[in-house]
């Protein structure tokens, strides 16, 4: 459970993520434009025209930073058009320990509800990449942090119980601050029960998983099935890790190594298998799918 103050915890006060509009998702910063017509780029400090931004697949187009972006338009980038079918969206969040912090549980998921127009932090599916079937799901960043609780744990394990009876691929990519501390132990319970899934996936099908990590990939999300891909990929510069720096080194009382917990350092360290800038994962993904996906299926 994630409880870090520098990843985006269900519980932050600020939730500054659930304010900026659009399929941007940007880090907030004090004295930005209003209207949400500029972004201030936490890489360069560059202000940009959000709109540029975003028709640069919310990559900045100074210093190539990478924003968080959108699930559904993540979707619309990867997917073939028209090829998503978007399943299990009227599973639906309850209140199972009447949990109250600021406010109830139960109110807090109305208002994130009615106002982002989701049902939870995951989006699911079946779709094509470059010709090839695939069950395919992100996570909803602006929902609550993108914390894993029941819900998310079941439509992840509803993907990959798919991927299994089609004999197709899966695919989750991951932008999480963790397990949703508000549903306790049935949060928790979703990282036995999502990599149980995967187990099945992996040794009855014979299909791949390619997990993606993109900024933050954390918490209880990071140790489960965002780290069990057959291929980990993962965006430029995203933290990724459990618990955040700043906790680790309160712990320990010692300086950790620059760029402790990016992409770049698990690359070195063996933990990620490539980084992907944003622009280029359409293709690296058919590549490997073409790549992995057994010869006897239709994908071949």
């Amino acid at each position: 459970m994630s409880n870090d103050p520098e990843s985006p915890s269900s519980d932050a006060p600020a939730r500054w993520f659930e304010q900026v509009p659009g399929p941007l998702v940007a880090e907030p910063r004090q004295g930005s434009a209003p209207d949400g017509l500029w972004v201030r780029c936490p890489g360069c400090q560059t202000i940009l025209f959000r709109q540029v931004v975003n028709e640069n697949l919310g990559v900045c187009t100074n210093c190539s930073y990478h924003h968080r972006w959108e699930s559904l338009a993540r979707l619309n980038h990867l997917c073939d058009e028209g090829s998503f079918v978007r399943h299990d969206a009227d599973v639906l969040p309850t209140d199972p320990l009447g949990f109250v912090d600021g406010k109830p549980y139960s109110q807090r998921l109305t208002a994130t509800q009615n106002r982002l127009g989701e049902p939870d932090a995951y989006v699911a599916g079946s779709a094509t990449i470059l010709g090839l079937p695939v069950e395919i799901g992100t996570f909803h960043f602006a929902f609550m942090g993108g914390s894993m609780g029941s819900v998310v744990g079941e439509l992840v394990t509803r993907q990959i119980e798919r991927a299994l009876e089609k004999r197709v691929p899966c695919i989750i990519i991951s932008a999480s601050g963790g397990a949703r501390m508000q549903e306790g132990i049935f949060s928790l319970m979703q990282m036995a029960k999502t990599s149980a899934a995967l187990a099945r996936l992996r040794d009855e099908a014979k299909m791949p998983y390619i997990s993606i990590l993109t900024d933050p990939t954390t918490g209880g999300v990071a140790a489960s099935f965002a780290m069990l891909g057959d291929v980990i990929l993962a965006e430029p510069n995203a933290l990724i890790g459990f618990a955040g720096p700043r906790v680790i080194r309160e712990t320990i009382r010692q300086e950790l190594p620059a760029g402790f917990q990016t992409s770049e350092y698990l690359l070195e360290h063996g933990l990620v298998d490539q980084i992907v800038p944003r622009a280029q994962l359409r293709e690296t993904l058919g590549k490997l799918l073409r790549v992995l996906t057994p010869p006897t299926t239709p994908a071949a």
